[in-house]
């Protein structure tokens, strides 16, 4: 490594000489040391001029909050589905128990997994291949996917909340999924030192997971007694009824056909064809994370079809991070003026983004309103139903601007009737396999 040069004594005076020589420098450092970056390098004229008025509003009640967990893709896929349960019995307001999916997400996985690294260890995989250690290192997180909550939701159905309720580990993941993940590494260990064994190892992982995931987050019911008052005082009995059973009768909205549209800004991921990530997935046998490319604007336009025809939330995928005013609950592209505070120009577009590890999906969150001008065509803003709390935004729902859409939102999941003939046919070709640590697979946490 001789050719990486250490900074010496000259550079380093000549660095504090331009940095004294500008009085700008010294203003910016006096600001942020005393107030931090996100205030000094607030837009007040933007912030105050996004305003929180809507002409399509979809009404999903209170807020969710996830605590400290990653499962903000099984809260807004949830959140979807309790607005088409809520219509469907007539309730003001109702919560799936968001802990039933993740028991059942975390133990299909654990299957998932010990299957796939056995698949591979038997193939020959080297354990200090680079697709091995990403595997090992990413195994056990919280984040997911619309289609791995679809698979949990046809296999598994759902429950209200009061059936399963939140525990400690649920709402701090942290601990647990530290235990189940040094139990996974344990098992390849194992696997890899005494390959005869493999299906042995795997047989007892698994039961070791399922034991480890009851303690934690307790017992999910089989079935159970259900009763509700609706939002007009009248009392109905369904009697005893499985999750299944119920998903399949109070939300029967279509949801398991959904597709996910991506944008993928990269050049040479053509539009209009279908991507998949390698080893991506949580229910072995379940539907493959698939997306169909489109272009953002399409995104746009069946968001704003299903908001304003259908009147239901659109779950999507976005980088939540930049640009973002969390107690104000806003996002957009000049939200804040972080180039003029450091006098750099941040001039990467999405796709040098997503390139060079800039951006990448990592939360996921549901639309339930649009604004759109008197002529109908061009959309100014965007409501967003998130899962962090009443106590942020305003109560807990956020406003985006449309720019923000077009540069960090990647995801969102739609009707497949909703596609034009020619991306149906894309959808039954094959699709362009990307490799497991691509960033079209990182997971909404």
């Amino acid at each position: 490594m001789t050719d990486i040069t250490p900074l010496d004594d000259q550079t380093l005076d000549a660095l504090r000489n331009d940095f004294s020589s500008d009085e700008k420098n010294r203003l910016a450092m006096n600001a942020v040391t005393a107030a931090g970056i996100e205030k000094v390098a607030r837009n007040y004229d933007r912030a105050r001029l996004l305003q929180r008025r809507f002409s399509v509003s979809v009404d999903n009640g209170e807020v969710t909050h996830q605590d400290r967990s990653g499962r903000c893709w099984l809260f807004s896929s949830l959140n979807v589905a309790r607005f088409v349960a809520k219509r469907a019995m007539g309730l003001k307001e109702f919560e799936f128990s968001q802990n039933y999916a993740m028991y059942y997400d975390k133990l299909e996985r654990v299957n998932y997994f010990l299957k796939d690294m056995a698949a591979l260890l038997r193939a020959g995989e080297a354990v200090d291949s680079r697709l091995t250690q990403h595997l090992l290192q990413d195994v056990m997180g919280d984040g997911g996917q619309w289609t791995m909550a679809m698979n949990i939701y046809k296999k598994y159905g759902a429950v209200p909340k009061d059936f399963y309720p939140e525990t400690e580990s649920s709402k701090n993941t942290r601990e647990m999924n530290v235990q189940l993940r040094s139990l996974l590494h344990t098992a390849v260990a194992h696997m890899a030192a005494e390959p005869d064994r493999i299906d042995d190892i795997v047989r007892e992982t698994t039961a070791a997971g399922h034991r480890m995931l009851t303690i934690h987050l307790g017992e999910p019911p089989k079935s159970f007694d259900w009763e509700w008052t609706d939002k007009d005082g009248e009392f109905h009995r369904d009697g005893e009824i499985t999750p299944v059973e119920f998903w399949k009768k109070y939300v029967d909205a279509g949801l398991e056909d959904y597709v996910c549209l991506v944008d993928d800004p990269r050049a040479e991921h053509p539009k209009g064809k279908k991507i998949a990530i390698e080893h991506l997935g949580n229910v072995a046998g379940g539907d493959p994370t698939e997306y169909l490319n489109v272009p953002n604007q399409f995104m746009k336009d069946c968001v704003r079809t299903i908001l304003s025809e259908q009147g239901i939330p659109v779950w999507f995928g976005a980088d939540c991070h930049p640009m973002m005013d969390r107690e104000a609950g806003a996002w957009a592209t000049d939200l804040f003026e972080y180039g003029h505070v450091y006098g750099v120009d941040f001039d990467l577009d999405k796709e040098a983004r997503v390139r060079f590890a800039d951006s990448a999906m990592n939360h996921a969150m549901a639309f339930v309103g649009v604004d759109v001008d008197d002529d109908g065509k061009t959309t100014r803003r965007w409501r967003v139903e998130n899962s962090w709390g009443s106590k942020i935004a305003d109560k807990g729902y956020f406003t985006m601007s449309d720019d923000w859409f077009s540069e960090f939102v990647y995801e969102v999941a739609v009707p497949k009737s909703m596609l034009p003939a020619e991306y149906q046919q894309a959808l039954s070709e094959p699709a362009i396999n990307l490799p497991a640590w691509d960033p079209m697979g990182a997971l909404a946490k």
